[in-house]
Formats: structure tokens, C-alpha cells, sequence
């Protein structure tokens, strides 16, 4: 149980005195509440990605009841951890750094033996928690759209590479995710030549991936063996983004839902709950906000219409954290006065949610200029991939939707989609495509959107 008296050491936020333009994310009462730094947890199924996460940040990601506490995941987990140093110079590395929860006061006390020293908060992440089976690929390439940077796992008592683990290097290779950290993880359930033998195999898969170079650290997630290593290269390794605090502000939508519970009273209810990341600009308790494409529906002539949906900020929270304004980074919730049925089971997923007026256009077709991957990863069989041809039907991930298309022109790396459900985009966004293959979604290549309707 927390105690409610640590709330107090939080810096306060005042939206009286809040100057956007001397924002940055290492701003003090920013990250006393809010993580700036989005990293993703990627890897082949069950090789501790989740346990990593807990391990770091005290929070167990595989949760489906605690919806009620404004926590968001279920498909994709999250959870968010500061990362703290000893200020004592004396006190040895990598011990004098620490993670901590999220509500952890801003200056606790060190607890290397003998040390007692202050510590100082450097950083505040937001972990993405990324399922790794394969039929959950279009779940990935959602979270890969919030990530800076990502933690790839590899299992030390299994080869590499596994089918999943070369099929997220792709998808980080398509996101540009350049700051990756190796985690040879479960190095307690093997012996020392076999780690040494396995580290060989890493370097040799990332050979001209994206991840080359990625330094490489033995952990055992378990035991918290390695954990506080894991934290100084966090701070050191991975560079603090440029994060643009000034434009209007322009969230991707990953998970919805209604906070009622069953049998409320009228006046009770609450409006829905939206929870994304902020990609620019900054929201704040009490801003009128649109959401496109909104509600979807047929008209009698058979096209498709779409209603933005427009309502107010009432709350935002970072985990438990109550928030007067949030930043670009870290997962926020944002409570509105939307009907509650409208967000009930993630069905907001994949909105965008921005000032009014603001947002960018909705589209129902893409012309696209793609780059397809020369053979399927993530299967045993390592077959070629296809060409593109007229009807095909792909799946896109746009930003955090997932839809299906149909290709109606192809002239050599151009073509032409048209989409089964309009989503809110711009010309220049990159997206991924995938094809449907013995029965699963695989990823077959990428593309940018050079015009719509």
C-alpha cells in the first residue's frame, strides 16, 4: 500500500506560472511527475521482457483488473520508473544508481551499506512493454510508434536468434530506432562458457542490423542481478530526445476505456479515459480537445462518414501521479467528457487527440512509396516475399492504428491503397505493411505516404 504522506515531496505544477518555452524533459517538476523518455521492451516470447520491467520499475506489466487505478495496458503493458544517482562521490558504480516507482519522493536516501547519502533524480522513463508472440505483431508495431529507445532481450539458455527476435529488429530498423541496450538475460540458468559462447552469437546476428554496436549486458532479471547496470546505461547510453513543447499538441491514442463500474449512479459517471503518448506540444487540465477521425459510420449511399469528437481535459495522470499539464514522452491518461461508451475496450485506439482545429487531415486511400523486406521473418520456413500485386489485401500500422487495405495500383516501388477504416494521418509518415501468411499477420515491408485523399 502507498502512504499518502510521500505525495507531498512531488514538486507541485502550477499552469499560473507555466512559461512552455523553458520546458525541456529533464525539467525538474516535470519529471518529478511525469516520464519524458519512452523505451520499449522487445523480444522473442517469454524471454523476460515483462520481468525486466518489474525488476526496474516495481510494476508487474501482466495485470487485466487494475483498470481503475487509471492504469493502462492489457495488449500493450506499461509502467513507468525513475532512475535515481548517489550524490556521494565516493559511492562506487555501477551501486550508486537506482530505479525506483514512479510515486518514489524526488531525493531518497541511498541505500548502498554504509553511504546514506541523498540521491538525485536523473531520469524518468516510461517502459512500453511489447508482446513477443508472433501473432502479436501488429500489437509491436503500435508500440514501436511512442518508442525512443529499446531494451531487446535474448534468453541465455535458448540460440539466437529466435523467430520474434530478428522480426522486432526489422520493425525497430522501420521505425529508426537507433539506441537499443542487448539484455542476455536468465545468465543464472547457465554456465560461464555458455554465455561466453552465446555472446558470440549476439554480436554475430547484429552484424549489420540497426542494433550493431548496442552494448551487451548480462542480467538475470529474477535475481535483480545487473539491474543497476542496466540503469546507469539508460542514463549514459540513450540520449535525451528532442521534444517539440511549443506546437499544439498531438497525442496517439494506445488504449481506452470507461472508468465506471457497473450499477453507477447518473451523477456519478464519468467521462472516458484516453491513454497515450504526447508525440508534440503540451496538454493541460481544462484545454478543449478533438478527436479525429472520431466516430465512424455508414451513410445511406454507402461512403463512410466520420464525426471528430470534441470535449475537455478534466484529469491527466501518469500512473498514480496527478498532473496539471503533461509533456511530449511517457505514457499519460487523459481524462475527458467523452461518452464513457466510446472508449470502452480500447475502441478509441488508434485516434489522435489534439487541440481543436489542429489536427492533421483524415484519409480513406494512400498512395505510398514502399521498400519490401527480401524474405518473411519471424517463420521457420525463411520464404521470399511476394510482390506487391493489384488487390492484395495488406494491414497497415499508421502511427498506433492497425487497419486493413486493399492495393488497387502498383507501378514499381508506387502504389495505391485504399483503406477499410479512415485514419488520421500526414503526407511523409512512415507505416508499416504486413501480409497475411499460413493464417498470421507477418511483416513484409514499409513504406511513406507521398499523397491521400
Amino acid at each position: 500500500m502507498t502512504s499518502t504522506k510521500a505525495k507531498p515531496n512531488l514538486l507541485p505544477q502550477d499552469l499560473s506560472t507555466l512559461n512552455v518555452n523553458e520546458l525541456n524533459p529533464l525539467t525538474p517538476h516535470v519529471i518529478s511527475r511525469q516520464a519524458t523518455i519512452n523505451i520499449g521492451t522487445i523480444g522473442h516470447v517469454a524471454h523476460g521482457k515483462s520481468t525486466v520491467v518489474k525488476a526496474i520499475s516495481g510494476v508487474l506489466t501482466v495485470r487485466f483488473t487494475s483498470e481503475f487505478k487509471r492504469n493502462i495496458t492489457i495488449k500493450l503493458g506499461y509502467a513507468n520508473a525513475k532512475i535515481f544517482k548517489c550524490e556521494n562521490p565516493n559511492c562506487q558504480r555501477p551501486g550508486c544508481y537506482r530505479s525506483m516507482r514512479s510515486n518514489t519522493e524526488d531525493e531518497p536516501n541511498c541505500e548502498v551499506p554504509g553511504c546514506g547519502h541523498k540521491m538525485k533524480l536523473l531520469r524518468h522513463v516510461s517502459f512500453v512493454d511489447c508482446p513477443g508472440h508472433d501473432v502479436l505483431m501488429a500489437t509491436m508495431l503500435n508500440g514501436a510508434a511512442v518508442m525512443d529507445a529499446a531494451l531487446l532481450l535474448i534468453a541465455g539458455n535458448e540460440s539466437c536468434p529466435q523467430p520474434q527476435t530478428s522480426e522486432h529488429i526489422a520493425a525497430i530498423e522501420i521505425m529508426n530506432l537507433k539506441n537499443i541496450i542487448i539484455l542476455q538475460n536468465k545468465i543464472d540458468l547457465i554456465k560461464e562458457p555458455a554465455a561466453k559462447e552465446q555472446h558470440k552469437q549476439i554480436l554475430k546476428f547484429i552484424q549489420g542490423t540497426i542494433a550493431e554496436g548496442a552494448p551487451i549486458i548480462p542480467i538475470s532479471a529474477q535475481m535483480k542481478y545487473n539491474i543497476d547496470v542496466v540503469c546507469e546505461y539508460i542514463v549514459k547510453k540513450i540520449p535525451i530526445p528532442l521534444r517539440d513543447f511549443t506546437s499544439d499538441p498531438h497525442m496517439i491514442v494506445i488504449r481506452s476505456f470507461d472508468v465506471n463500474k457497473p450499477g453507477s449512479k447518473v451523477e456519478e459517471l464519468k467521462g472516458g479515459v484516453a491513454g497515450g503518448s504526447i508525440l508534440k506540444g503540451v496538454l493541460k487540465v481544462g484545454d478543449e480537445i478533438e478527436v479525429r477521425p472520431g466516430v465512424i459510420s455508414k451513410e445511406s449511399d454507402g461512403k463512410l462518414k466520420c464525426t471528430p469528437i470534441f470535449s475537455k481535459i478534466i484529469s491527466l495522470f501518469a500512473e498514480e501521479n496527478e498532473l496539471q499539464f503533461a509533456v511530449p514522452g511517457g505514457l499519460i491518461g487523459v481524462g475527458t467528457k467523452i461518452d464513457p461508451t466510446l472508449c470502452r475496450a480500447d475502441r478509441l485506439v488508434g485516434q489522435v487527440l489534439g487541440s481543436v482545429g489542429k489536427l492533421p487531415s483524415v484519409f480513406t486511400s494512400l498512395e505510398i512509396n514502399f521498400f519490401l523486406l527480401r524474405r518473411l521473418l519471424g517463420v521457420k520456413s525463411q520464404s521470399k516475399v511476394r510482390k506487391l500485386q493489384k488487390d492484395d489485401i495488406l494491414m497497415v500500422n499508421i502511427g498506433s492504428t492497425s487497419t486493413g487495405c486493399k492495393v488497387t495500383h502498383v507501378k514499381s516501388d508506387l502504389a495505391k491503397l485504399t483503406l477499410l477504416t479512415p485514419v488520421c494521418t500526414q503526407v511523409g509518415e512512415k507505416i508499416a505493411l504486413s501480409r497475411r501468411v499460413e493464417k498470421n499477420w507477418r511483416l513484409i515491408g514499409w513504406a511513406s505516404i507521398t499523397s491521400g485523399v
